[in-house]
């Protein structure tokens, strides 16, 4: 392969009908290239281009991150529909130009998905955006998306936004942008109602607005898409926390997002533990009172609670070497790359 290195992070799961990932080569001078569609490693750099411009988007499932990437960048990454998510892994679009700039989305799995907990989101995005940022790779801008089309700021909806918030960091919240989605499934004045809602609560957006992010809507039209992203290339590149705490070598049980995570993570321990204390505690009134239809009942359900109570006590103490289990396959992904196995 001479000087060329052929580097590809390619999707572990993907949805049926999902298009096959690209794959790319990669040089020394990483950064100076866009990636192929469906990785998030550069490729080749012509000579004298400009630097590529890369924006990550995440937010909950179903918030549209995924159909936003492909209408503004006439890609076809894999799109989940409802509430189910397709996207599993870290995945780049086309390259497209906005004015003289070229322009790489960064698309992500999304935060309260059905099939994958949030800690397994969080595991797949710092790693893969820590190892593109050791190759090279730096965010111009972070778009956030919110369905709009929410009656009210559900937990998981909070939670995802607390996780975004420790993955960026208070210093790169100018180059944020809040994007509500699906503004077709609401009327103006309830949609105007929920927006307004979102930009002044304090368990919301505001601490981030008041810190230089953005809020902007999203019409679901290419032309809003495009108006979205010009709000971003002639920003200067950043470096997102949890690129900065972990490439700088940072422990991860050290970092913020490794923290908020635990302790979302602790909290659902508690809540488990608790269903259980209940369940025995009914089970034991039901055996004194010679219920034993009840018993029966009660007995399938504690062994359901103490299942679910081990489940979450397991994930919360393996979260850590989980999250260096998945740096390591990509990397080791990357050097099987660049030694030359075509078969990776």
């Amino acid at each position: 392969m001479g000087q060329h290195l052929s580097a590809t992070i390619r999707s572990l799961s993907t949805c049926t009908g999902a298009r096959k990932r690209g794959r790319v080569r990669l040089t020394d001078h990483d950064e100076e290239s866009a990636p192929a569609a469906g990785t998030l490693m550069p490729s080749v750099p012509q000579a004298n281009a400009p630097k590529p411009i890369y924006i990550a988007v995440l937010g909950l499932t179903g918030s549209g991150k995924t159909t936003f990437v492909n209408l503004v960048s006439e890609s076809s990454l894999g799109v989940g529909r409802g509430l189910e998510s397709c996207t599993s892994e870290v995945q780049a679009s086309n390259r497209f130009n906005v004015g003289e700039r070229e322009v790489v989305l960064i698309d992500t799995p999304g935060f309260g998905d059905t099939t994958l907990a949030d800690s397994d989101i969080w595991k797949i995005i710092a790693a893969s955006f820590v190892t593109s940022y050791r190759a090279g790779i730096h965010f111009t801008g972070v778009i956030y998306m919110q369905r709009i089309s929410d009656v009210k700021v559900s937990g998981s909806s909070q939670q995802s936004f607390r996780m975004f918030q420790e993955l960026c960091g208070e210093e790169t919240y100018p180059n944020v942008l809040l994007v509500t989605s699906m503004w077709d499934t609401v009327t103006p004045e309830v949609g105007t109602s929920r927006d307004q809602e979102l930009a002044t609560k304090d368990i919301f957006f505001k601490p981030v607005l008041e810190k230089g992010a953005k809020m902007m809507r999203h019409d679901n039209t290419r032309e809003s898409a495009l108006g979205i992203i010009r709000n971003l290339v002639d920003k200067p590149r950043v470096t997102l926390r949890i690129q900065r705490e972990l490439g700088g070598g940072v422990d991860i049980m050290q970092t913020s997002v490794y923290r908020q995570i635990r302790e979302l993570m602790l909290e659902l321990v508690a809540q488990r533990q608790k269903k259980l204390d209940t369940l025995m505690e009914e089970l034991a009134e039901a055996e004194r009172d010679g219920d034993e239809e009840t018993q029966e009942e009660l007995q399938e359900e504690v062994q359901s609670a103490k299942a679910e109570l081990q489940d979450a006590q397991d994930k919360t103490s393996k979260l850590a070497n989980e999250y260096q289990v998945e740096l390591q396959r990509i990397e080791e992904m990357l050097r099987r790359r660049r030694s030359g196995d075509a078969d990776v």
